[in-house]
Parts: C-alpha cells; sequence; structure tokens
C-alpha cells in the first residue's frame, strides 16, 4: 500500500483542470455528467461503478488491479468505443499501459461564446495529445474542453481559460493569368468568350471585374467565383465586348490587378471608289481606297479578280495585294475585261467586293508585215573541188564506188571519164549527183576496168576536174 499512491498522482491531474473551470458557473452543469455516469451503467459492471467513488481517497490504486481479472473477459467483444451514460467505454482494442490498467482516451468538445450547449467535436476517443477542430468560420470565438475517458467513465473536464478567436490563415492576393491571355485574345463575332483565371489567397478575396471602370453588364456577361478562380463567359460575342477587362483580387486592403484585352472581330467591308484608271497594250491598271468597316480588325491585303465579259467567270490575279493599286497584265488582245476587288482581315475576306462601273477592252492593232531587205548578193562561182577523188585498189568482181564533192553557182554540170575518154550510157557505170557530192558506181569491175578516171564540173564561169586511179586485182 506504501508503494501504489506514487501512480495515483497522475490520476489526479484533471482535478486542477477542474479548477480552471470554476470560474465559468455555466460550465458546472456539463460536469455532473460525471456521476449521472454510474448510475446508467449496466449492472453486469460493478466494479466500473464503484472506481468513481473512491476516486478521491487513496485507496483507489489497490482496487483497480482487480479490474483487469474480472472486466476484461465481457468487455473484449466490444470493439471502438461508445458513449453510455456520461463516459466512453473502450473494448476488444488492447489499449492497455504498462500496468494493464485500461489507457485513456480524450474527447474534445467546444462551444460559442454566445452559445450554452457543449458540441462534440470528435465522435469517438482518441488517444492523440493533439485533436483539430474543424468546419469552423471564421471571427467566430468558442470556448474548448477536454475529458479523459476510460471503461470507469470519464474525468472532469480541462476548459481553456481564455475564448479562442478563429482566424484564417493569411496569404496574400495573386493572379495567375494564362499565357494565353497574356496578349490580345482575339474571338469572332459570335463565338464564345470563356476564360478561366485562377488565383489564390485567404481569407476567401473579393473578386471584382470592371471594364472602362464601370462594373460589367450581367445581362451579358456572366462571372462565376469560386474558392480558387473566377469565370468569364460570354455565350455570344460582339463587337461592343472588345476592349480591357480589369480584374481585381483583394484581401483586407491588400489586392493584385491583372487586365485581359478581348479583342471581338468579323470580316471587312468591300473596298471603296474602286475605279480603271488606265488601259494599254495588253495591261490595265486598277486603284481603291481601304474599306470604311475594317471590322475591328487589320486589313491584311485585298484580293483582286478579273472576268472575261465571254465567259462570265472569275478569276484571281493577285491575292494578298498589299497595296491599293494595282496593274494587270497578259490580258487577251480583243477581250472585255470587268475586275473585282475583296478586302481580308484576320476574320476573312469580306462578303462583298468592290466592282468596276467600266470595262477595259483589249484592241486588236492592225499590223503590216514588211519583209526585210537584204541587200543582194553576188552568189555566181565557178566549180571548185572540196573534195578530190582518192586512188583505190579493188578486187575483180567487187563493186566499188569513187567520190568527190564540188561547189558552184550556178550549179555545174558533172562529167566522168576514164583514160580522158567520156563515160556515157554504160550499164557498167551508174552516176549520182547529190547536194555537192559526185559519186560513180562501178559494177562487178574486172582488170580491164582499171585506169585513170576523171571527174570534170562545167558551168558558165568555168570548170574544175579531179582524177583518181583505179587497180583491178
Amino acid at each position: 500500500p506504501a508503494a501504489e499512491p506514487a501512480p495515483a498522482a497522475p490520476k489526479e491531474e484533471p482535478a486542477p483542470a477542474s479548477a480552471v473551470e470554476q470560474p465559468l458557473a455555466p460550465e458546472q452543469p456539463p460536469a455532473t455528467e460525471q456521476p449521472t455516469a454510474p448510475a446508467d451503467k449496466p449492472a453486469s459492471s460493478p466494479t466500473a461503478e464503484a472506481t468513481p467513488a473512491p476516486e478521491e481517497g487513496s485507496l483507489a490504486p489497490p482496487a483497480e488491479p482487480q479490474a483487469p481479472a474480472t472486466e476484461p473477459e465481457p468487455k473484449k467483444p466490444k470493439a471502438g468505443c461508445r458513449e453510455g451514460g456520461g463516459g466512453c467505454y473502450c473494448g476488444g482494442k488492447g489499449c492497455q499501459d504498462e500496468v494493464g490498467s485500461a489507457m485513456l482516451c480524450l474527447k474534445c468538445s467546444f462551444v460559442f461564446v454566445l452559445g450554452t450547449d457543449w458540441i462534440a467535436a470528435n465522435q469517438e476517443p482518441f488517444l492523440s495529445m493533439r485533436y483539430t477542430i474543424q468546419n469552423l468560420s471564421s471571427g467566430e470565438k468558442i470556448h474548448v474542453r477536454v475529458k479523459a475517458v476510460n471503461a470507469s467513465g470519464a474525468s472532469v473536464p480541462a476548459t481553456l481559460e481564455q475564448p479562442v478567436l478563429i482566424r484564417e490563415i493569411l496569404q496574400l492576393p495573386k493572379i495567375r493569368v494564362p499565357r494565353h491571355l497574356r496578349q490580345t485574345y482575339i474571338r469572332r463575332v459570335g463565338e464564345a468568350v470563356n476564360l478561366m483565371i485562377p488565383f489564390q489567397g485567404k481569407p476567401q478575396p473579393q473578386v471584382i471585374w470592371t471594364k472602362g471602370g464601370q462594373s460589367l453588364d450581367t445581362k451579358r456577361i456572366n462571372i462565376r467565383n469560386g474558392e480558387k478562380d473566377t469565370i468569364f463567359f460570354i455565350r455570344e460575342a460582339q463587337r461592343s465586348d472588345s476592349g480591357k477587362y480589369h480584374l481585381t483580387i483583394r484581401i483586407n486592403g491588400a489586392e493584385d490587378k491583372a487586365t485581359m484585352d478581348i479583342q471581338v472581330i468579323e470580316p471587312p467591308g468591300p473596298p471603296q471608289n474602286l475605279k480603271l484608271v488606265d488601259v494599254w497594250g495588253f495591261n490595265v491598271a486598277l486603284e481603291w481606297t481601304p474599306p470604311a468597316d475594317n471590322g475591328n480588325s487589320e486589313i491584311k491585303g485585298y484580293l483582286v479578280q478579273k472576268s472575261d465579259k465571254k465567259s462570265g467567270k472569275w478569276f484571281t490575279v493577285l491575292e494578298r495585294c498589299t497595296r491599293t493599286s494595282c496593274t494587270i497584265s497578259d490580258l487577251i488582245m480583243g477581250n472585255t475585261y470587268s475586275f473585282r476587288v475583296f478586302a481580308e482581315n484576320a476574320s476573312g475576306l469580306s462578303e462583298k467586293a468592290a466592282v468596276t462601273s467600266s470595262t477595259a477592252h483589249i484592241k486588236k492593232t492592225k499590223t503590216v508585215y514588211q519583209p526585210e531587205k537584204i541587200p543582194q548578193r553576188d552568189m555566181m562561182e565557178p566549180p571548185k573541188f572540196t573534195q578530190p577523188l582518192t586512188d583505190r585498189t579493188t578486187t575483180r568482181g567487187y563493186s566499188t564506188h569513187l567520190f568527190c564533192s564540188v561547189r558552184g553557182f550556178p550549179q555545174p554540170k558533172i562529167i566522168w571519164m576514164k583514160n580522158q575518154m567520156e563515160i556515157r550510157e554504160d550499164p557498167k557505170y551508174i552516176a549520182m549527183t547529190e547536194h555537192g557530192v559526185c559519186s560513180l558506181e562501178i559494177r562487178k569491175p574486172s582488170p580491164f576496168d582499171g585506169g585513170i578516171y576523171t571527174c570534170k564540173a562545167v558551168n558558165p564561169l568555168g570548170e574544175a576536174s579531179v582524177d583518181c586511179k583505179l587497180d583491178v586485182k
């Protein structure tokens, strides 16, 4: 018995906590739950009912070693902790300390400063020495108390001396502008505009959208703000929706700002004052002025087309012409042409085109052929052999040819001779002259056909001759 009072000292720790509760008069009624708890307990646990009574004396510690011998067996099937009477009973989890007694569990509850009823923060007891109460609203004040419970019941609650002010952790506001919104955001008329801009900040920041210093028209623009982003939505964009929109995120005087530039575009109007400036040869010059309405976008160029009056079809002659004038060439002589011009911007070509009021007719020019006067040249020339005859040796019975070439004007007359005797109509010899080339065929020669052969050319200006020797073996 002398050694037992040492562990009894920690069990009396809730007593100082009850002293903290004494200044709060309204807090005493909940503390009465402890004496009523044993009365509500079932009769099957007589030892649990007896333990709260000697809680103030020194005889309580000796009674605890006997409780595990009788109490754990009927309580082992029970799982977890459950509330019964005024306390919480633990069983089936093996929650025991070194000396074999049931381990203490904790229950946390709180009450608002202006309230009277205590609210349980945890549904089941917990073993940790730390607990977080969640889902509280910023700016409220609450009193917090904690009870220790074991198989025998709940202790006197320990209560904080001062109420706790719930304050959210402060985080400076910051807008995270997506990359595609850091430049001009372009949409076409009739398309939807859907922007989601994330941000951060605690507590929940105030989100403000403005345009030109004025609040937005909620009939056309829908704004939905969440905890971490804001959504800007227009179902069907109009050109009037173009402009710079300013987003402000504000928390207790601290703020962050961002600007979104939205440009809503549509096809431009047609060019103006298109006229036919000049027509010459196979060329036409055109001029015009920019359209009155550029569709809220810069004009990128002009598309020029021509139409032949015969076919009536339009053909493109120039694309993306950056100037307000052009020259069209390679037109067909005798045809009549009309011209039209479209304007183009980032949205596309204009729906209508500017058409020339007058047509361009490419006239047929009268041309007279005048042959070039070539000075007369004296082409008269006496015969002259450019390739002479050459000596040949042939075999008996094999035909052979003699060749030479001659020039002269007028064309000279060719005479073949053998041993200074003119060869006339002899079937053994075939003479031909073509383009100044003279040839003599000797058919199946015999040794008698050998000798000196001469080719003679004669015209009114003179004559020339060449000869050769033919051997037949």
